[in-house]
């Protein structure tokens, strides 16, 4: 696990224009010089990181430039997008919106790959086939090296037309030597190899622990250098107990503390009036995963997220319907009860956790958000 010390994320508000630079002063150390990529090229690791650093914050990188990854998964954000007044982020152009929230980067690195294992369902019975991992709420992308393609090439987020359009732009930005001198001379004139270049140093850069620091109050109490108020500890018991949170946002024994069970789930979710995509077109339907696997099964179903930051980075829910804890919670508390908007995707909701019939009070609801609220980088 890399050690990054003296970290700085420079950026302020949702805008595109505004200008994020790399995290400055980075000391990097770490047990593991050489990085072996996926082409087999040995590259030096605190070398691939600096790189994966400029490459993460480079606003130059986008068409119109202006939107880095940065842009909408900044550090003092919970590496998620730090304009919280909109469900989904803005794009390049500044005039387009994205139809998803974006995610939280923080702990990406910890996300399996794509893959089918055989899991209990939470309803209870035997094993079955089901799907977990993947990058993006609907998986498609295995890793953080194919997620990093994706941004760069969206016609929303970063809007470049293909492939050779970003190496032109590396080509012609400040670390251009860098680039050479890590992957070699002349790398900038083959494309296709630079492209996945640029994303083994993003997906480098993002596997530091400036991403997964595991420094909340949550893990101080773990190492016992903390200890939880009788709201939290309430919240806590809460959490494990009656709103039944881990049984999908559980901790894995034996493992680290991610709050998720990387699995694919509809539970629910409502259709946000206020998302762009919507607006636009009445008959918009996000199928998730079913997009992905082609299965009618599989529709509404999106990934599990980890809950580590999550009391920085609202808006929630892959469509960013809502826009507090609270809403989150009262969500669960009272789905199918005193909830008046619909499923986004009706077939296949998940009935088996019993939400909507949780009971939760108000002050259980506050004990809850308190013991989240926990669980933010410090």
């Amino acid at each position: 696990m890399f050690v990054i010390m003296m970290l700085s994320a420079c950026g302020g508000g949702g805008e595109p224009s505004e200008v994020t630079t790399p995290a400055q002063s980075v000391v990097i150390t770490n047990d593991v010089a050489t990085t072996t990529l996926k082409d087999g090229s040995v590259v030096e690791t605190a070398a691939l990181v600096a790189l994966g650093d400029l490459l993460y914050h480079d606003q130059n990188l986008s068409t119109p430039a202006g939107q880095s990854c940065a842009s909408c998964h900044l550090q003092t954000a919970g590496f998620a997008d730090p304009n919280q007044n909109n469900p989904t982020s803005i794009g390049a152009d500044s005039i387009n919106f994205g139809t998803r929230n974006s995610p939280t980067a923080s702990y990406s690195a910890h996300i399996p790959e794509f893959q089918t294992v055989q899991r209990v369902p939470v309803a209870g019975g035997q094993p079955q086939a089901t799907f977990i991992g993947g990058l993006f709420w609907d998986g498609r992308a295995n890793d953080l090296e194919e997620q990093a393609m994706g941004p760069f090439l969206n016609p929303v987020e970063m809007a470049n037309p293909d492939e050779a359009t970003v190496i032109d732009k590396v080509r012609n930005s400040a670390y251009a030597g860098d680039f050479e001198a890590l992957f070699g001379a002349n790398i900038l004139n083959d494309s296709a190899r630079s492209y996945e270049y640029v994303a083994d140093a993003i997906a480098a850069f993002e596997r530091t622990e400036l991403f997964s620091p595991f420094n909340s109050t949550f893990d101080q109490v773990l190492a016992g250098t903390a200890v939880l108020t009788q709201q939290e500890r309430r919240g806590q018991n809460i959490f494990n107990g009656r709103a039944q949170c881990a049984r999908c946002h559980l901790a894995q024994p034996d493992e680290v503390e991610l709050f998720t069970d990387f699995q694919y789930h509809n539970i629910g979710v409502p259709s946000n009036p206020l998302l762009p995509a919507l607006m636009n077109d009445s008959t918009f339907v996000d199928l998730g995963l079913g997009a992905v696997t082609g299965n009618a099964q599989d529709d509404g179903k999106f990934r599990t997220p980890t809950l580590r930051n999550i009391a920085l980075t609202a808006p929630y829910m892959h469509n960013g319907v809502f826009t507090t804890l609270r809403e989150v919670i009262e969500f669960y508390n009272t789905r199918d009860t005193t909830f008046n908007n619909l499923p986004e995707v009706p077939r296949n909701v998940n009935d088996a956790l019993n939400i909507g019939e949780l009971g939760l009070s108000e002050q259980d609801i506050d004990d809850l958000i308190a013991f989240m609220s926990l669980l933010s980088d410090q």
